[in-house]
């Protein structure tokens, strides 16, 4: 049986006792784990199961449960197999007939979504966006039409920026920034996205994990302009390629949108469409 379970300070007693019955412990980290069984009086073998070995590692585990060990996966913080490669051991262990079962720890994402104030009823997390700035910013002019509130994992050295292009995409939301959820310094920060865009730029990175709470899209929040889409847009875009993630994130029809950009690409001064 495989078995994934958050490695926290408020681990509960049915993870413990499952710990403590495993024949083999896979952990994000080691040595982190290693304090954790110190804390608690737990003897079980421990091995590493990360990023950087997981396609080398994941054979031998798949070999013990084919044999009838019971195996335990074990994250740093939070919920197992969230942005981590621990998605791919469970559905390996599935195809293979083996009982899977989770025991969660605690969630940054559903912390973060219940402590933003924004509507929980229907969201969409998205994990982390893109690093490159082109590869963001349409990623979340796909996502601006989505009738739910957004949820995204971010680091902090790219919070400003990032914040700025969902200012840009998605125009003036209200929105929220978590610190270190579930953590001892665990820290929200709600506003506008113009506003937390502002905060952060002049504030500089924060400390710790982060996550992005975005609410859904609201009739009463005026679009953004299109020129000012459009000219970040172009900045690093191709003509072609800036219409259509504008035309994706005002909901104009793209043909009215292609003609702007041809416009402000010839230097025309017509007003807003």
């Amino acid at each position: 049986m495989a078995t994934p379970i958050g490695n926290a300070d408020d681990i509960s007693l049915r993870a413990l006792a499952v710990l403590r019955a495993a024949d083999l412990v896979a952990a994000e980290d080691t040595r982190v784990t290693a304090k954790l069984f110190a804390r608690h009086g737990i003897a079980a073998r421990l091995t590493a199961y990360h990023d950087h070995n997981a396609e080398r590692v994941r054979p031998g585990i798949l070999a013990k449960l084919a044999a009838g060990a019971v195996v335990a996966l074990v994250s740093d913080a939070g919920t197992p197999l969230i942005s981590d490669p621990g998605y791919k051991l469970v559905r390996a262990a599935v195809a293979a007939n083996v009982a899977v079962t989770a025991l969660p720890g605690p969630s940054a994402v559903l912390t973060a979504l219940v402590l933003s104030g924004l509507p929980p009823d229907r969201f969409l997390f998205a994990g982390f966006l893109d690093a490159r700035t082109e590869r963001r910013r349409r990623a979340l002019a796909e996502l601006a039409a989505v009738p739910a509130s957004l949820v995204f994992f971010e680091s902090a050295q790219r919070l400003a920026t990032s914040l700025a292009d969902m200012r840009d995409q998605l125009g003036a939301r209200d929105a929220a920034v978590g610190r270190e959820l579930t953590k001892r310094f665990e820290e929200m920060r709600r506003g506008t996205l113009p506003d937390l865009a502002a905060h952060y730029h002049a504030a500089g990175p924060p400390k710790g994990e982060v996550v992005v709470v975005v609410g859904p899209p609201r009739d009463d929040v005026a679009p953004v302009s299109v020129d000012a889409l459009l000219r970040d847009a172009l900045a690093h875009q191709s003509l072609r390629d800036a219409a259509d993630a504008v035309a994706k994130a005002s909901g104009r029809p793209r043909r009215e949108v292609y003609a702007r950009a041809l416009a402000l690409a010839r230097g025309s001064a017509a007003d807003d469409p």
